[in-house]
């Protein structure tokens, strides 16, 4: 599992890299001119998964998620890692107690551990936060949960951000999580009045939003707009919103 720096150019560094069933994962840093900064930018193969040009929506997937949820001492999870954006701006909000990432590429959290994203350096290191290596899809759909040690543990709030949408998926074992039964066992993993939040990167599905209504209850799909420098114009996300029934 290679992770030295591999210089190409002043422009260009190959921070790390790792196989992974789903592909060859991979993060590099690059100087975007358009902006005049260093970008990072994580890729599955060929395809770009996150870069650290746009973090509004994953920042907004833990603003709306947390601003639902009760309680003064909140126990979150959050399914993937990436950039660590919506995990850092989570623990910005002064009632979480724990906050546990789901990560399925441990490379990840190992660049997390390497401190290599200035922007959200110390993620790794607070007291609040767990990084565990794990398929979020099978710790939400089997019988233990998100916790080994305490089978069948509930969360204040689920914060996912790992396929691209509910129909344009990173993996196909993933496509189960997306029915009523796949929604149903996440409501499981919840306490009564606790909040399920996803990021999607296509707009608003009339679709998936009546499947979370048949399962939670005050089902929302927000519209995230941000600013994209390299089209000089704006675009947007969906964060869609959901309660479980008390």
């Amino acid at each position: 599992m290679p992770l030295l720096s591999q210089p190409v150019s002043a422009r260009f560094e190959e921070l790390g890299w790792q196989q992974t069933s789903m592909g060859v994962m991979s993060l590099r840093r690059r100087f975007d001119l358009t902006v005049q900064a260093d970008v990072f930018e994580v890729k599955l193969d060929d395809e770009h998964l996150m870069s650290s040009l746009f973090t509004a929506a994953e920042k907004e997937l833990a603003r709306l998620g947390l601003a639902r949820a009760p309680g003064t001492a909140l126990d979150v999870i959050v399914g993937g890692l990436g950039l660590g954006y919506t995990a850092h701006e989570a623990l910005r909000c002064s009632r979480i107690r724990t906050l546990t990432v789901i990560e399925y590429c441990d490379a990840v959290i190992g660049w997390h551990e390497r401190e290599l994203f200035p922007d959200t350096a110390g993620l790794a290191a607070d007291d609040r936060v767990a990084l565990v290596c794990g398929d979020f899809f099978v710790a939400a759909m089997d019988g233990v949960g998100f916790d080994p040690n305490r089978p069948g543990r509930t969360y204040d709030a689920i914060l996912l951000d790992i396929d691209h949408s509910p129909r344009h998926l990173l993996h196909d074992p993933h496509a189960p999580f997306y029915t009523a039964a796949g929604l149903h066992c996440a409501s499981s993993r919840l306490v009564p009045g606790g909040v399920f939040a996803m990021w999607s990167d296509d707009p608003p599905d009339d679709g998936f939003s009546a499947l979370l209504d048949s399962v939670f209850t005050d089902v929302e799909a927000r519209t995230v707009w941000f600013d994209n420098p390299l089209t000089r114009d704006r675009s947007a996300a969906t964060i869609y919103l959901a309660t479980r029934r008390q």
